[in-house]
């Protein structure tokens, strides 16, 4: 499929109430308002196609860049390409989109730790924004890597810009969930952290709270073991 005709398709899918939407949660540019549900259902018609990947992001159009995340294959992605995609981000959506797909790539790692010193506040949401997804997906990273992570956050978060205090509480949240070991290390700088405020516009999100959020994951994943196990033994005991 080529550009035109998957623009065309696009703004069949948009809507005003989708357009409105996005706008509250600081969107702004060309955009049709295409629905997450909707652009999943491109993404599997569409596969992984990187070099349509990096036309959709040339169009400027917030839906079609979204588009692109999806469908770029990280294990070609370019230091060129990421860079030129990052310099273009205006808001925190595609920021967050953005950082997903570099975090799968071979250049996350590198781009994280750059990224979380920058300046400039969306640029080092991007950099927080992988690091999380490093801390749930990388299990070649060391638990260590993480630990001076979470003293870091704990002195920088409240004296940080909006957008890179709710990356960072994003990424604490993740760090916590990694492993025991980490979980009460991000328990305690939590409980001294205490509430973190964000800004999130005209929307009624709400910044998670970093101890409840990581204590009820982990329950969570304890009880779905809990009745994984449950039914194994129902699965063994029908078969003898």
């Amino acid at each position: 499929m080529d550009v035109e005709t998957l623009l065309r398709e696009l703004e069949s899918r948009g809507s005003a109430q989708t357009r409105k939407t996005y706008g509250r949660h600081g969107v702004r540019g060309p955009m049709f308002g295409v629905s997450y549900e909707d652009l999943g259902i491109l993404t599997r018609r569409l596969k992984t196609n990187h070099s349509l990947a990096l036309e959709l992001w040339k169009t400027e159009n917030h839906d079609a860049r979204i588009l692109a995340t999806m469908i770029a294959d990280p294990a070609v992605l370019k230091a060129g390409e990421l860079n030129r995609w990052v310099k273009d981000v205006q808001d925190h959506v595609i920021a967050d989109a953005v950082g997903g797909v570099i975090a799968r790539s071979k250049h996350g790692k590198s781009k994280a730790e750059k990224w979380r010193e920058a300046k400039g506040e969306l640029l080092s949401y991007v950099g927080w924004s992988i690091t999380a997804r490093l801390a749930m997906n990388d299990a070649e990273l060391e638990d260590a890597y993480f630990k001076p992570l979470v003293a870091q956050i704990e002195k920088r978060i409240h004296s940080s810009p909006n957008w890179t205090r709710y990356g960072m509480n994003g990424a604490l949240i993740a760090i916590g969930v990694r492993s025991a070991a980490l979980q009460k290390l991000v328990l305690a700088a939590a409980k001294r952290i205490g509430k973190v405020e964000v800004d999130h516009g005209d929307t009624s999100c709400k910044t998670p709270d970093a101890a409840a959020y990581v204590k009820k994951t982990v329950a969570h994943r304890k009880q779905q073991a809990r009745k994984k196990g449950g039914d194994n033994k129902t699965a063994r005991h029908k078969s003898t």
